[in-house]
């Protein structure tokens, strides 16, 4: 059997007065606090461990973070049960069109929420497979053996172009104007191995904290709160928000 021991956590930071990231921990929507359950995974149908990082004006972002795991969370668990593989990813993708139009149209119709959007990412398990999706800057990160290695592809300037000044601009993402927003959805159950340890993080994180100190605090047990805290105490420029899956 499959234990997954999860902490999750979301920070306002240093600079910003509300938290636009929001954490979905499996039955716990997590914002401004922090959150820690075990689960086996063989005693549930699915579940959903997604990390989504808002952005617009006012509190816009934090809506469409909101918004969108909430959908998420409900979209899965009505899912109808034997689904295959690729069944399973037609639906993701039609999902994605509806949630991005969904916020898209939230938007238009209230001009504080105008240009709202978010990131997404996250780990699905259903029917007996486990699936990691993307969309945005948002990262998977996987532990094993001790090296941290990038899961995800980061939809950026950044990543196309490689220049650092570019790494807030995100190329795909939910909302915010975002006419060809798309999904990245990967099938790795035969990957999902006994003592790995896979992160969600929103780019509060990455962006203050190199990835060989996140590394190293992984390694000696860091929960999502402590990442976070790591965040924090490098400035925190942002609001951070964290998921740390472990395998047993």
């Amino acid at each position: 059997m499959s234990e997954i021991v999860l902490t999750a956590a979301s920070r306002v930071g240093c600079v910003r007065s509300n938290n636009e990231d929001m954490v979905l921990a499996y039955d716990k929507f997590v914002r401004s606090e922090a959150y820690h359950t075990t689960l086996i995974a063989e005693n549930v149908d699915r579940f959903v461990i997604a990390l989504a990082d808002g952005m617009g004006g006012h509190n816009a972002g934090e809506v469409a973070s909101a918004d969108v795991l909430a959908n998420l969370h409900f979209f899965i668990n009505d899912l109808p049960k034997g689904l295959s593989i690729s069944e399973f990813n037609e639906m993701m993708v039609v999902w994605m069109e509806s949630v991005n139009q969904m916020i898209t149209s939230k938007g238009h119709a209230d001009p504080s929420m105008e240009e709202m959007g978010t990131t997404l990412v996250g780990i699905i398990y259903y029917g007996g497979r486990y699936y990691w999706i993307n969309c945005g800057d948002s990262r998977l990160y996987r532990l094993r053996d001790g090296k941290l290695k990038q899961i995800s592809t980061d939809h950026s300037l950044s990543n196309l172009y490689g220049e650092k000044r570019h790494s807030n601009v995100i190329t795909n993402c939910i909302g915010a104007g975002c006419k060809n927003s798309f999904l990245d959805i990967y099938e790795f159950t035969d990957d999902f191995l006994s003592g790995d340890l896979y992160l969600l993080c929103s780019d509060g994180l990455n962006d203050m904290v190199p990835d060989e100190e996140i590394e190293r605090l992984l390694v000696d047990g860091a929960s999502a709160n402590r990442l976070c805290e790591a965040a924090i105490e490098a400035g925190g420029y942002d609001n951070v928000s964290t998921c740390v899956i472990s395998v047993k």
